[in-house]
C-alpha cells in the first residue's frame, strides 16, 4: 500500500511529536508498504492560525497515495478519502488547558470567538476520517468532549526498545524530558530539600529557552542542593538516556495532564525501572499503577519527597516495581506490530 504520513511540526523543536511518525515509517516499511512522510510546517500564534489551516485544507493527495495517516494537528484538514488519524493532541490551549495556567493566551472575546471557530473545524476534518485513534484514553476523552468524536486506542512503542537495558538500583532519581514547566521538573527540585534518603537527581533534556533550566539551577543553589541535583540541558541522545537510566534507583514523570505516557515512561520500563508520577499527570496514569510499577504521588514537593525516601527505605521496592514494567506494557498491549495491523488494515 502507499501510505503517506502527514503531520505539522514546530522547527527547531524536536520531541515525542516526530518521533511517533518517524518510527511508524521505518515499521511500515519493515512491513513491506511503501511509505512517504510529509512535514509540513505550524506556528501556533492565533492570528496566523486559520491562514496556515486553510493551506493545509488546500492540499489534496488524493491521486498521489492510497491512504493518508495525519498525526498533529492540523494535519487532519488534508483532503483524502482513505484518511486515517492517530490522533496525539489537540491545539491545547484553547482546549483542555482553557482554564489552566499553561493556556497562555488572553480570555477576552476575539480569543474565544476564534476558539469557537476552531472547535467547529476541527470537528467537521475530524468527522471525515474513516478511523480515528489516539495515543491514550486521556486523548479519546478529550475527543468525545469537545468534539463529539470516538475513537480507539493505539499506544505508541519506542522503535529500538533494545538500546534500554537494567543494571543496578543506584542512589539517583532521573527525569529524561524536554526541560518545559508544564513538565514540571522543578517540582522534584523542590522536593529534593524535603528527603531525608541519601537521593541524587537528575534532570536531562533540552528546553525551548534557557530561563526554566536557569530558574531550576537557582532554586537548586538557594536551597544547597547544587551536590545532589545535576541538570543536563540540552539534548540527550538515546545513548545517553540508555546510560542515565541503566544504573538509576527509579525514573520520574510528572508532567501537567500529559496526553499519553509519554516515552519516558517507556524508556524506564524497558530498562525495568519503576516510575514515580503524580495524580494529576494526565495519561501517564493509564502506564503506572500506584506500588505495582511505580508510585503515584500528590503533586506536591513534601508528597513527592516522601515517595523517593519510600524507595530507599524499602530497599527491593524499586527493583520489584521495576521488573513489573515489562510485563505492565505486554498488558496494554504496546507494540509495533499491533500498531501496524491497525493503521494500515
Amino acid at each position: 500500500m502507499k501510505l503517506a504520513l502527514v503531520s505539522s511540526f514546530v522547527p527547531f523543536i524536536k520531541g515525542g511529536g516526530t518521533a511517533i511518525v518517524e518510527w511508524l515509517e521505518h515499521k511500515l516499511v519493515e512491513h513491506g508498504h511503501q511509505v512517504e512522510t510529509i512535514f509540513l510546517p505550524f506556528v501556533e500564534v492565533m492570528d496566523r492560525m486559520l491562514d496556515q489551516m486553510l493551506a493545509y485544507r488546500m492540499l489534496d493527495i488524493t491521486e498521489s497515495v492510497d491512504r493518508v495517516i495525519a498525526f498533529r494537528p492540523p494535519a487532519y484538514l488534508i483532503r483524502h478519502p482513505n484518511k486515517v488519524l492517530w490522533f496525539i493532541h489537540h491545539f491545547r490551549a484553547y482546549y483542555d488547558l482553557w482554564d489552566t495556567e499553561y493556556r497562555g493566551c488572553a480570555d477576552n472575546p476575539a480569543t474565544r470567538a476564534f476558539r469557537a471557530r476552531l472547535m467547529d473545524i476541527d470537528e467537521t476534518a475530524l468527522k471525515e476520517s474513516r478511523s480515528i485513534y489516539t495515543n491514550s484514553a486521556v486523548v479519546g476523552q478529550r475527543l468525545r468532549t469537545f468534539n463529539s468524536v470516538e475513537s480507539t486506542i493505539l499506544y505508541p512503542p519506542l522503535l529500538d526498545a533494545s538500546l534500554f537495558r537494567s543494571g543496578s538500583y543506584g542512589d539517583t532519581i532521573v527525569y529524561v524530558s524536554r526541560m518545559e514547566h508544564h513538565k514540571r521538573q522543578h517540582l522534584l527540585v523542590e522536593a529534593m530539600r524535603h528527603t531525608r534518603s541519601p537521593a541524587k537527581l537528575v534532570l536531562a533534556g533540552k528546553s525551548h529557552s534557557q530561563s526554566y533550566p536557569r530558574q531550576l539551577r537557582l532554586t537548586a543553589m538557594r536551597y544547597g542542593l547544587s551536590d545532589r541535583v545535576q541538570i543536563i540541558d540540552r539534548w540527550i541522545s538515546e545513548e545517553e538516556k540508555a546510560g542515565l537510566l541503566k544504573n538509576c534507583r527509579a525514573a520520574a514523570y510528572l508532567p501537567f495532564d500529559e496526553d499519553s505516557y509519554g516515552y519516558p515512561s517507556l524508556e524506564a520500563h524497558h530498562a525495568c525501572k519503576s516510575i514515580l508520577t503524580t495524580s494529576d499527570s494526565g495519561g501517564v496514569m493509564e502506564l503506572v499503577q500506584d506500588g505495582v510499577n511505580g508510585l503515584v504521588c500528590e503533586p506536591t514537593a513534601e508528597a513527592l519527597a516522601a515517595a523517593i525516601d519510600r524507595l530507599f527505605d524499602e530497599p527491593n521496592l524499586a527493583a520489584e516495581m521495576g521488573h513489573r514494567g515489562p510485563r505492565r506494557m505486554s498488558e496494554l498491549n504496546i507494540n509495533w506490530d499491533h500498531v501496524v495491523e491497525k493503521l494500515a488494515a
